[in-house]
Parts: structure tokens; sequence; C-alpha cells
């Protein structure tokens, strides 16, 4: 089988798969998040948005935090609990790296230094999960498992929350309420993202991935003829070498790790490495973990905001994105242009044989146009236009499908903005679910677009222009500078993969990756929340002749268009001296 052969049935198989889901799973989580929903919804999607009931789980928690789930939440109030919530857990993910030595199960790791712990504090709690270390030679399962899985839990139940409350902003009327956000942070993760999390772990132990706390064992290593110090053996198998393995919850961690679109690895390499991702199987399983929930929320939005046709009007522009992006990687990995490309069927280099450039592609792609960053390849091996392809993705704010939650209330803002500019060529004040879009409206939309772009482009010329920041790059010229711009895509834009040539374990990349990982994450949600608080204080206005059917195909056309159009005016001249230049040359 031809390796195109083999990424189009791979692409049939995960359409198949996701359209399967797409509905149950997308009703099921308007069920979950119906306690807070509009009461307005109509007659024919009720049933679908009725009230699960409350899990006996669930009250403790609430006993516990102190929180009442009842309650409605303004927009400021709802800021303020994932600010001090997200706060509380960076310092107790800090705080837990900072006394790795001395906890029991830490397998003789010392502590993190305070740096890297920042680093990867804010990382994990961002769902950005950015490793500027190695995680078999620096955390053992305690640190693992207690403090990052669980993070890759709750920061997506804080992406998945903030996406609710935005939805609410459209279908409450005169109210400034957006429910209540611990409510949806508990059952995000009680309801949606643990239930998954545990069938997901099943299959990937099925599909060969480990599950276990062995911690550190030897393995030694057998040649027939000469050892690995050169030293012949003689006739016969003859030990080798001994090479130490490290055992651990792999499976459950990985589970969480692609359904959350977290994608922080287990191990250094990540789903390269064979006991998180093992074969095809559980590749193409672990990309549809990726892509499950940022697609289904589609179908949460539409029916709770009583038509499932302007879901599908989303589903639309994010699967033309998806699609297009992954047949241009495929193109430009498969295309020979060189003798070596010829005999391997493709651009091979950095990639796993047991995955093929198909299977490599199709992950690069699912991975950036998500907020997930894991890999199954060395992302910097790509060809030129094949890494500006996967920076690309991340540029247009990660909203094909992109993240837990933050792919959806990305795509929103960007509908907002495409009304807006339907408006202005027609002359009329544009309206979006019932909502006129102001001046006040358009403000925060502004405002949520240009702050990662600010912070992507701002801190890649900072550590250009100083002396220290450049010596981390492993190449000079073109690459050099895509390592540098998209490892700061990669943090604003709360992914977490890399272009591995570069040596982000220095006190800057630490600490600058850092920062603009929170502010990337968060900032962006001060202004998306004063957006939903202003559009749910609104009375909503019927429609008339002139109202823009934003369900309509006419629509996806000119919102695809709208989140093209703008990320080529902010990123063109950047990546023209990166991997186009680089694209260019080869």
């Amino acid at each position: 089988m031809s390796g195109v052969l083999s990424g189009v049935l791979q692409m049939l198989a995960l359409v198949v798969a996701l359209g399967l889901a797409y509905r149950p799973l997308g009703d099921y989580m308007a069920r979950v998040y119906a306690p807070g929903a509009s009461s307005a919804t109509s007659s024919a999607t009720s049933s679908a948005t009725s009230s699960l009931p409350s899990f006996r789980v669930e009250k403790w928690i609430y006993r516990a935090i102190g929180a009442n789930p009842a309650a409605e939440m303004h927009w400021g109030a709802y800021l303020r609990g994932v600010l001090a919530f997200s706060t509380a857990s960076v310092l107790f993910l800090y705080l837990l790296q900072r006394i790795q030595g001395g906890l029991p199960g830490s397998l003789g790791f010392s502590s993190i230094d305070p740096d890297q712990a920042f680093n990867t504090a804010a990382s994990f709690v961002s769902n950005t999960n950015w490793q500027s270390y190695y995680g078999e030679q620096s955390m053992g399962p305690v640190l693992q498992t207690g403090g990052l899985a669980v993070q890759n839990f709750l920061s997506a139940a804080v992406g998945m929350a903030v996406a609710v409350a935005l939805v609410r902003g459209f279908t409450r009327s005169r109210t400034g309420e957006l429910g209540n956000f611990w409510a949806d942070l508990v059952r995000g993760t009680v309801r949606i993202l643990l239930p998954l999390a545990c069938v997901g772990a099943v299959v990937l132990v099925a599909c060969g991935v480990i599950q276990n706390f062995a911690g550190i064992h030897e393995v030694g290593q057998f040649l027939n003829e000469h050892s690995l110090n050169g030293q012949g053996q003689g006739q016969g198998q003859g030990l080798s070498g001994v090479q130490q393995w490290n055992g651990g919850a792999v499976a459950s961690q990985e589970a969480i790790k692609e359904l959350g679109t977290n994608g922080g690895g287990y191990f250094n390499a990540n789903s390269a490495h064979p006991f998180e991702n093992p074969n095809g199987v559980s590749n193409l399983f672990e990309i549809f973990l990726i892509l499950l929930i940022p697609f289904s929320l589609t179908r949460t939005f539409g029916t709770m905001a009583g038509s499932v046709r302007q879901g599908y009007a989303l589903l639309a522009a994010m699967v033309t994105i998806w699609l297009g992006f992954t047949a241009l990687m495929m193109w430009t990995e498969f295309h020979h242009g060189a003798p070596a490309f010829d005999i391997a069927g493709g651009a091979m280099e950095g990639k796993e044989t047991r995955f093929g450039v198909a299977g490599s592609s199709i992950f690069a792609v699912a991975t950036t146009l998500t907020s997930t960053g894991a890999v199954n390849a060395f992302l910097s091996s790509f060809t030129g236009f094949g890494g500006g392809i996967a920076m690309l993705g991340m540029q247009l704010g990660e909203i094909a499908p992109g993240g837990v939650g933050s792919g959806l209330y990305g795509m929103l803002v960007m509908a907002v903005i495409a009304v807006f500019l339907a408006g202005l060529m027609v002359g009329r004040t544009p309206e979006y679910l019932g909502k006129k879009i102001g001046t006040r409206e358009i403000k925060f939309a502004a405002c949520y677009i240009l702050i990662t772009p600010a912070l992507v482009l701002c801190f890649t010329a900072l550590a250009l222009a100083l002396p220290t920041p450049v010596h981390s790059t492993a190449n000079s010229g073109p690459h050099g500078f895509s390592e540098i711009l998209y490892a700061y895509t990669s943090a604003a834009n709360n992914n977490g993969s890399a272009f591995a040539g570069l040596n982000a374990d220095t006190q800057w990349f630490n600490t600058t990756l850092g920062i603009v990982m929170l502010l990337g994450r968060f900032l962006p949600m001060v202004f998306l929340l004063a957006l939903a608080g202003s559009l749910a204080g609104q009375r909503p206005v019927p429609a008339t002749a002139g109202t823009l059917r934003t369900e309509k195909p006419l629509f996806t056309g000119v919102l695809v268009g709208a989140i093209l159009i703008v990320t080529a005016l902010t990123y063109f001249p950047a990546l023209a001296l990166g991997p186009l230049a680089e694209g260019l040359a080869s």
C-alpha cells in the first residue's frame, strides 16, 4: 500500500469515527452544563439539554472548597474564580516539584530547579505542557501522576468552563450572569474528562501502552558477534551492555494528555516513544482522542444555543481548515524533491518507521491545530514548508478544531469578527445569535485576537536582539530563526510542541516562556469573559430580512476567509524570514 493511500484511509477512518461520536457526545456535554444553561433554550432542544442528576462526589467537592454551585456569577466573579483556581494550581505544582527529592517514590530524582519548576508549573496549568526537561530522567511517578496528570484534567476543565460561559453570554437575556465557575469546573472534570479518559486508557493498554509503577529497571542488550563497546563475544549471544528503562502509569496519563489537548509526554520522546505510542492503531486512536472533544463541542454549542445548524456552521469551518492543512502537510512531506526522498517514499528524516509519513503528518497537523503539542515525529526535521504549516496552524489561534474549550471560544470570537466585517460590507449593524455586535463587543474581540500575536512577535524579537538567547539555537539562518519563533508561538498559543533544535532549558527561556504561557492563556480570558458578560446583558433582537444568516455556507466561507486573512496579515513577515525562506531555498 502506498503512503498516500495509507494517509487517505486513515483520514477516512478518523472522519467516520468522529462523525459517529459527534452527536451523542455533543448532546451529552450540553446536558452536563445544562444546570447553568439558558432558560430560553427552545423546546425542540430542551430534552437534549435537560439537567443530569448531581453526583454525591460532586457535593463532597463543593463542601470541601466551600462553593455554592447554584450561585450565578457575573463575568467579573467568574473571572476571579478562574484566576484564583489557576494561581493556586501554579503554586501547588511549583512546590510539589521543589520538594520532589523528599517525596516517597521519587526514584532518587532530585528536586526541580526553580526556573524549570516555574516553567513546568506555568506550562501544565495553562494547558500548554511545554517540557524543557527529560521526563523519564527528571520526575518520579508521584510528581508525574499526582502533579502533572492532575493538571491535565483541571486545565482542560477550565478551558471548557470558559467556553460554556461564552455560549451562555449569547443565549441569556439581560442578566449578565454566566453560570457558576466551580460547578462548571467540577462537572467538566467528573462527568466528561474522567469517564472518557478511563475508557481511553483501557484502549491504550490494549494497544500496548504500559501502565505500571515498576520504576527504573535494567535491561540487558545482546548481539550475536560484537558488543556495543566493540569487543567480540565469540560464538552465540553475549551480554553487550545494560540499559535503564522507566516504567510508569503511562496509559492513564497518555489518555488525558490527548483527550484534554495537553500534550506533555511521560517520556522525552513523547508520542514517538514506543511505551506511549507503540503502533499504528494506537497512533490513530490518539489522534481521535485529540480531536474528539473540540469537534463535538460545536454540537454542544448548537444545542445550548437552540439551533444545531449554528454548530454545524462552526464545524464546517473547522473541518475545512483541518482537511486543508492535512492535505498540504502530506503533500509537502510526500513531495519527492531529492533522491533520498524517492528511496524512502517521502521525507522520512525525523519520523518513526512504524507511523511513516502519513501517520506523522496527520498527527502533526492534529496537534498544532489544537493546543495539544504532542509529537510522534521530530518537527524540526520536517521540510521547510512542513514546519511552516505546523507553525501556521498554531498562529491561526488553534481553532480548527482547537483545544478543549479554547478552540470553541476562539472560533466564536472569530465569528464575531466575521459578522462585524460582513456588516461593514453591507452597511448593516452586525448581529450574531440575536445579539448586536457594537463598539464595546468588537473592542473586546479585537483585544482578544491581538494579545497572542503581540506576545509571539515581541518576545521573539527580544530573544533575537539579546546576545544570550540565540546561542540556544542549533542552527543558523532561517531555521535558527524558526526555532525561536516556533517556541514563542507554541507558548503563547498554549500548544507546547517545539522545534527541538532549540535548547530551551536555560534561565532565559524557562522564565520568558513561562511568562508567555500564563499571559497567553489567561489575559485573553479577561476580554473573553468581558465579552460574554456584555452579550449576556443584552436583550436579543429579532431577525429581519437584512440579518446575516450565520448558519449558511456563505457565512462559513466568510469565517474561514477572515481567519486566514487576519493570520496572514499578522504573521506573514515573520514566516517569510523563517519557514518560507527555508522552504524556497531547499
